[in-house]
């Protein structure tokens, strides 16, 4: 199969941006309320933007707080990426978010000078999906967490028996099926022109970079949980594994550490883009690169 035979699109909004689902066959009305459902599901759990979800109970308050299965893997995968990253990368990094001015508002305002993100290890556990919390703690998962309802969607396309389709979240994809996927990755210098081109098939790719998201001088959301300031090492990165989830949390990681030590242990390639212009590629990685 190629990837044109994909022919039908979903397009929907999900986590405040746009998303699309394409597969060979329009989706059914059932199926498309499903995903409509799950993306509810995953922001009222997981949004630090609305008063009425979990990671926003748990900013107000300590306790125990029931979170959905997700947050097994979800948090997991934060935690081997914390000590990859000697705490660099941390689900605790709402706090020195809002105070640079990305906050629940978007006020897009400094409020005062960076500050650290809270230890996770002091008064915080997880007793498998719960959260267990002897004070308030913000948490933020933009670094791995669109990757993974990516993939819970994957999930729910693949229950209803379809093999063949592309979830693009907003530019984390997931693609299943046969017939390689070509992908621009844009040049973060200069939107609209590409360093490189990847070929996906049946895999997911996801990238990350200080320009998607970013207001004011120097700020941007891709922040160092040690000292809670952008990073200015790393303009860009780009990370192909199995499943969305690995690829999205590792496209942060390797803002922080060696290559090397960031994908350790996963089965994942990468291209990572430093700010004096030179690309750092895996050997493995599943296409080409310009500059």
């Amino acid at each position: 199969m190629r990837s044109r035979e994909l022919a039908a699109r979903h397009r929907f909004p999900a986590i405040g941006t746009q998303w699309s689902v394409r597969t060979e066959q329009p989706l059914g009305q059932a199926l498309r309320e499903r995903i409509r459902d799950r993306v509810e599901d995953y922001d009222r759990s997981w949004s630090r933007f609305r008063d009425d979800s979990l990671v926003s109970r748990a900013a107000r308050e300590p306790g125990r707080h029931a979170f959905p299965e997700e947050a097994v893997a979800l948090m997991d995968l934060y935690w081997r990426l914390h000590e990859r990253t000697e705490g660099a990368m941390t689900p605790l990094i709402g706090a020195p978010l809002e105070r640079l001015g990305y906050d629940a508002a978007y006020t897009l305002r400094p409020s005062g000078e960076p500050i650290a993100a809270e230890p996770w290890d002091s008064g915080l556990r997880w007793e498998g999906s719960t959260l267990v919390a002897q004070r308030p703690a913000l948490f933020d998962v933009g670094a791995a967490g669109k990757g993974q309802l990516v993939d819970l969607l994957g999930g729910l396309l693949e229950q209803e028996g379809l093999e063949r389709y592309c979830i693009d979240g907003s530019g984390d994809l997931r693609h299943r099926g046969e017939g390689a996927l070509r992908v621009a990755l844009e040049d973060p210098r200069s939107p609209g022109r590409a360093i490189g081109v990847a070929e996906l098939e049946g895999r997911s790719i996801c990238a990350s970079a200080g320009d998607r998201r970013a207001w004011g001088e120097g700020l941007h959301h891709i922040l160092d949980g040690r000292d809670g300031r952008p990073t200015t090492e790393v303009l860009a990165t780009w990370v192909v594994a199995d499943d969305a989830l690995v690829a999205d949390g590792l496209a942060t990681a390797l803002f922080f550490a060696p290559a090397a030590d960031a994908v350790r242990g996963f089965d994942a390639e990468y291209l990572r883009l430093l700010a004096g212009g030179q690309a750092e590629v895996s050997a493995g990685f599943p296409g080409e690169v310009f500059a």
